[in-house]
């Protein structure tokens, strides 16, 4: 039997180690991006980078590979911020399906929420990514300081800044076990047309987003104030002939709508203990798409190809 060559093994050795830290890696590009698709190109090209580097010198694989995924995601968000800017509507985070992975490769799930996202995409890339870095995967202040070739001092700062930002904007949310019975009553409510009942469930200043990037009769500005967002979600033919499913999606219950069996909507909320303050609808048919995906990725990522790590 013919051995393999030390270049074979070089090889093979390279995809066990990207493939072992590959959820990481995604988890930090998406909540950096909050897009699944742009978070899986920024991965393949943290792949094609390890390919060619002289592995042979590389002192802390995960520290390398999790360093050019940052810098990759920061850069591809800062473009990105420019593109949304011409965003038809309300722009919203790619939800993911997480029933595989609930907290998708990080320490911590923190920062992974479709409600959080949206305001992480408030703060500057390098803010984002500082606290991403710290608050949902617990890498040391030194970490982050030497991945965004940063002071240390300086990254103490931002990453503070970062948080109170955070806190200025968040609500503490119900549990895991109210937000499901939350959005269960909400969909209920809203199939049946019953706004009385959807109104009973929503904060004072509650806020509805549908993210449809122009598609027709989605609406395009943020919908305020409980009867305007109670008389939208019960609006008729959304719902009509619509079979909703529950869905794991970012580290919390979702449900994807679909009719004759095509997904058309997905919809997800951010609650307190004064209700539901953030309604959040995904009508982008490749957002839903990348939600279907998401799962069978993560899946995947078990087991590997060169070609397709």
């Amino acid at each position: 039997m013919l051995e393999a060559s030390p270049t074979t093994n070089d090889l093979d050795e390279a995809v066990s180690v990207f493939v072992r830290h590959r959820r990481r890696l995604f988890g930090i590009a998406y909540r950096v991006l909050g897009s699944a698709v742009e978070a899986e190109d920024v991965v393949q090209e943290v792949w094609l980078r390890w390919q060619k580097t002289d592995r042979s010198v590389v002192v802390s694989p995960v520290a390398f590979l999790s360093s050019t995924t940052t810098r990759l995601a920061i850069n591809v968000a800062q473009s990105a911020r420019v593109r949304r800017e011409t965003y038809i509507g309300p722009w919203l985070p790619e939800p993911i399906d997480t029933s595989a992975d609930p907290e998708v490769g990080a320490q911590r799930a923190e920062a992974l929420e479709m409600a959080l996202l949206l305001v992480l995409e408030k703060l500057p890339p390098t803010e984002r990514a500082a606290f991403v870095l710290r608050e949902g995967f617990d890498y040391g202040y030194p970490e982050i300081a030497e991945i965004l070739q940063l002071s240390l001092v300086n990254v103490r700062k931002i990453v503070s800044r970062a948080r109170k930002h955070l806190l200025d904007e968040q609500r503490e949310s119900v549990d895991t076990a109210e937000h499901r019975r939350l959005l269960s009553a909400f969909v209920s409510a809203a199939q049946s047309g019953d706004v009385a009942s959807l109104e009973a469930l929503l904060a004072p200043d509650v806020v509805s987003l549908s993210d449809g990037n122009g598609i027709r009769a989605c609406a395009r500005k943020p919908v305020l104030g409980r009867g305007r967002v109670a008389r939208l979600a019960a609006y008729r033919r959304l719902w009509r002939e619509a079979e909703p499913k529950v869905v794991d999606a970012n580290g919390c219950t979702g449900v994807m709508v679909y009719r004759e069996g095509r997904p058309t909507a997905f919809l997800t909320m951010a609650a307190s203990k004064e209700g539901i303050y953030k309604v959040m609808w995904v009508f982008s048919p490749s957002k839903i798409a990348a939600f279907l995906g998401s799962c069978s990725r993560f899946s995947a990522a078990s087991g590997h190809t060169t070609a397709g790590v």
